[in-house]
């Protein structure tokens, strides 16, 4: 397996002096699959927060020698340091509970606290923080203030990437993103309005190929009320929309030549000629353009204009394609399992290991966007917590299995197989070979076998096993001697009791 095809976990900083604590919930983290990091104090966790990236979640004590938990909080959010946390302690006041709440901390857990509880808090700070994250990025997006530390991932071409646009954000040069279909090109246009001066303006944006042959001029420049049968109202036209804004002009290389034509004079003079009109309007334009094609080769072949090319293509920018910034997948499959789990209400935490392997492996020849169909279609028929390979069938060539995973929202546990966890969980040690008790938790059928069976063998291998002294044998159960002989006398076990003694 390649090196950036690990599996996807999320790190959770434990902050807590005492180091017996952190190991005990670390074990129940890790267990999980979270990654673990640790703090001994109020400001070391601070100083964690402030230098590391890609910590998502803080479990902090309140009661720390020195700085409390609770002034450690609020110097984290006092930083702008939106990261989840819970806070735990050994005293669970109502008072205690909502300082720090009203100190930013989204749940507590009293200790000592159950791995269950643990589990449960550190899931729903995780979930809302990707919620805050959500929101955070669709307020941007409307806003047209989209940047640069949007843009999902970390190769070097998208590196390459952030470093142009971040360059041409700061003049208003008109640049040219290429690239392949589906990478992402009006994003890129995106953040560089959002690191720009126009950020917050218009951001327009036009697929030149969807337009009508027809309605281009019209589409682009306006019209004037009568100007032509069916103009019965006046149109801005997309350049007014964008006034004081950008104009994002995606496929420019399908425009058909006559709009070639206008549209050089537009960027040329700074005013559009709407059909119709008697006079030029003043536009003030930013515009970013994009194309899948090779407008040279459309160039020498006549298709695009020679002027017009070399007015758009002042700053080229490369969009990569997938395939050349495969150590992204990785966190591209996050970045859209986060954002899916929030409109599906889905709880998937990550991808199986195998899974994702052959998603890291394959070519994407629809990029991203092909990428994120992928993720959303598997995420809506998951119903487990680990997308697996069966979930991309496309890719995998596997079919979802008749007997499926453990549902993700799996009903409670009723308390009467609750109370046996432990002796089912020591039948199936001996299924697997590690004694060589022939006890089976499953019939010849593949099925459970009834409660009441499995309770039987256990007991009568118990009573096998330690001799037949009851007392060990209650206490190796977890049961009361008085409810292990009734337990015997139900099953039947009266005569193997007397035998051994």
């Amino acid at each position: 397996m390649m090196r950036w095809c690990a599996e996807m976990a999320k790190t959770i900083l434990i902050c807590d002096d005492d180091p017996t604590q952190r190991r005990l919930i670390q074990a129940v983290l890790e267990r999980e699959g979270f990654h673990v990091l640790h703090a001994e104090n109020g400001p070391q966790a601070y100083d964690r927060l402030s230098t590391t990236s890609g910590i998502d979640a803080v479990i902090l004590d309140l009661v720390m020698p020195g700085q409390s938990g609770i002034d450690t909080l609020k110097d984290i959010r006092a930083a702008g340091i939106r990261t989840p946390v819970v806070v735990l302690t050994a005293s669970g006041g109502i008072d205690t509970v909502v300082k720090a709440m009203q100190a930013g901390a989204q749940d507590f857990f009293i200790k000592p606290a159950s791995p269950e509880r643990i589990l449960v808090s550190v899931r729903n700070a995780l979930q809302m923080g990707d919620m805050v994250a959500e929101v955070s990025r669709l307020k941007k997006h409307a806003a047209n203030r989209t940047s640069f530390d949007d843009l999902v991932g970390t190769s070097p071409a998208m590196t390459m990437v952030r470093r142009l646009g971040e360059r041409a954000a700061k003049s208003g040069i008109p640049v040219l993103i290429l690239g392949e279909s589906g990478v992402g090109k009006e994003l890129i246009a995106r953040a560089i309005q959002g690191s720009s001066d126009r950020a917050g303006k218009p951001f327009v944006a036009v697929n030149c190929g969807a337009l009508p042959a027809n309605l281009v001029e019209s589409i682009l420049f306006g019209h004037e009320k009568g100007s032509f049968t069916g103009a019965s109202d006046k149109h801005l036209g997309k350049f007014q929309e964008a006034h004081g804004g950008t104009l994002f002009l995606d496929e420019v290389g399908e425009l058909p030549l006559d709009m070639q034509v206008k549209l050089l004079r537009a960027l040329q003079e700074g005013e559009i000629d709407p059909v119709g009109s008697k006079r030029p309007v003043k536009v003030d334009v930013r515009i970013i353009s994009a194309t899948n094609r090779n407008l040279s080769d459309q160039v020498r072949a006549g298709a695009f204009r020679e002027d017009l090319f070399y007015r758009l293509n002042v700053f080229p920018v490369e969009a990569p394609s997938l395939r050349e910034r495969r150590e992204d997948i990785p966190a591209l499959i996050e970045h859209f399992i986060r954002r899916f789990n929030i409109e599906e209400g889905k709880r998937v935490t990550g991808v199986a290991p195998d899974a994702l392997q052959l998603l890291c492996a394959h070519d994407w020849p629809g990029n991203v966007r092909q990428l994120e169909n992928t993720v959303y279609r598997a995420i809506v028929l998951s119903d487990t917590p680990h997308l697996q390979a069966f979930d991309f069938p496309a890719i995998s060539g596997q079919s979802l299995p008749v007997a499926t995973a453990t549902p993700l929202f799996a009903a409670p546990v009723p308390p009467v197989i609750a109370e046996h966890q432990e002796a089912i969980s020591q039948l199936e040690a001996l299924d697997a070979g590690l004694t060589d008790q022939p006890v089976k938790i499953l019939d010849g059928a593949g099925h459970l076998r009834k409660l009441e069976d499995i309770e039987r063998d256990l007991i009568e291998h118990a009573i096998s096993v330690y001799a037949g002294h009851m007392s060990e044998v209650a206490r190796r159960l977890g049961i009361g001697r008085s409810t292990l002989y009734r337990k015997v006398r139900d099953c039947g076990l009266e005569g193997m009791v007397k035998e051994v003694g």
